[in-house]
């Protein structure tokens, strides 16, 4: 994103969804392991060849291992990214999508979060847009109550005018 940012733009956080998205994703390869493992374990050799076994078993693993692979990149190909001029919402793995929301134009930001995203950290953002952006639901979030914090902010010291040209005070994510 470093490479995408405006002239005189200043990066204020970039964040990707939490990682309890990616361990959701992660269930099923998980249960199928654990039953291959326990497959293994108590099915004897007389029922099934050790080949067999040994084949399956490698296959389970190899297909537990690529889909691990795949939720991780989908993981890292969606982000968010808010600039001192803009929030850009970035998602996609072989045809890419990219949406902007000016902060001149954020009329409000709202969060939300449930007691296991209070308890592990995230939650969900929502940004209204006057026009035709409208409102942006972001869920999953880290720190969605920081995030909501900085969109203020940084909305706020563009509409007033300070600060232009000084970098966000706040490091990036």
């Amino acid at each position: 994103m470093a490479r995408d940012l405006l002239p005189g733009e200043n990066l204020v956080i970039r964040v990707h969804r939490h990682w309890i998205v990616a361990v959701h994703a992660l269930w099923i390869p998980i249960v199928v392991l654990v039953l291959v493992a326990a497959a293994d374990l108590f099915i004897h050799h007389q029922a099934f060849p050790r080949d067999v076994k040994l084949a399956v078993t490698l296959g389970v693993v190899a297909l537990a291992g690529l889909w691990a692979i795949v939720v991780w990149v989908r993981w890292v190909s969606s982000s968010l990214t808010l600039t001192d001029q803009r929030v850009v919402l970035d998602s996609g793995i072989l045809s890419r999508t990219s949406k902007v929301i000016a902060l001149d134009r954020v009329q409000d930001v709202s969060t939300r979060q449930s007691l296991l995203g209070r308890i592990l950290g995230y939650g969900a953002v929502e940004i209204d847009a006057a026009g035709a952006a409208g409102t942006e639901l972001l869920d999953h979030l880290p720190m969605p109550n920081r995030i909501r914090d900085e969109v203020f902010v940084q909305s706020e010291r563009l509409r007033h005018g300070s600060g232009q040209g000084q970098p966000a005070p706040s490091p990036a994510v």
